[in-house]
């Protein structure tokens, strides 16, 4: 038994890849960071659930300074996303991702996916860096994301008047009228919200359990960008 041991360590090489690159681990976590941030704002901007201390002064414009919080970072959700569907679509380093979309047309690879979920299967032979649950998955993460930039870009008209809000404004009241009235469009950004906080929360754990079962590094690709893969 010791000389079959031996043998299989030999004969199984661990090598390291590069999985993802610095500009998608900053957009990543620049992205992360940005929807929490929008969360609690958000939640804030809805029903403000802290007052702030009575001052006789007119300095205390807390709804006002988490308001500016969630734009500011609003524009930083906007450029990640854009700066990643850019990527996605024209980076040559990006053709790994989509090399992904093949595999959403294999039936196969789909019962071989759901039952690795499931601890029946071995995990299946990707053509890219996502399998099709994780792919489809992502892609409905940015469909929610554009909903959310659009939404959020009609609210934003009609706080501010001049500038970008100025030029953007009769696009964007074209767009609210579509979705019928501006009261609408704030109810589409609350419940889209909540699409992407339950994407976050699968994401999270989906993570956890590709790291702790895989064994290949899946979370420390995110911080490093390398992954761990057995050749044998």
């Amino acid at each position: 038994m010791e000389n079959v041991d031996k043998n299989a360590i030999h004969n199984t090489e661990i090598v390291q890849e590069m999985e993802f690159s610095a500009g998608y681990r900053w957009q990543h976590w620049i992205r992360a960071l940005s929807i929490v941030v929008l969360t609690v704002t958000g939640f804030y901007i809805a029903v403000p659930f802290v007052s702030p201390i009575p001052n006789s002064e007119p300095t205390n414009f807390m709804y006002a300074l988490f308001r500016s919080w969630h734009i500011i970072f609003g524009f930083v959700m906007t450029s990640v996303v854009l700066y990643k569907s850019y990527t996605f679509i024209f980076n040559s380093k990006n053709k790994i991702e989509r090399d992904a979309i093949k595999d959403i047309f294999n039936p196969k690879v789909w019962l071989q996916q759901i039952g690795y979920y499931l601890f029946i299967t071995k995990h299946p032979k990707l053509s890219g860096v996502y399998n099709p649950v994780q792919f489809m998955a992502y892609a409905g993460f940015y469909m929610m994301m554009f909903v959310l930039i659009l939404t959020g870009f009609i609210l934003y008209v009609h706080v501010y008047h001049d500038g970008l809000a100025g030029l953007l404004y009769d696009p964007m009241l074209r767009l609210e009228v579509m979705m019928g009235g501006l009261a609408m469009v704030r109810e589409i950004h609350h419940i889209v919200m909540w699409g992407v906080i339950l994407f976050v929360v699968g994401h999270v754990y989906m993570a956890i359990f590709n790291a702790v079962y895989g064994k290949e590094g899946a979370m420390d690709a995110i911080f490093s960008g390398l992954k761990w893969h057995k050749k044998h």
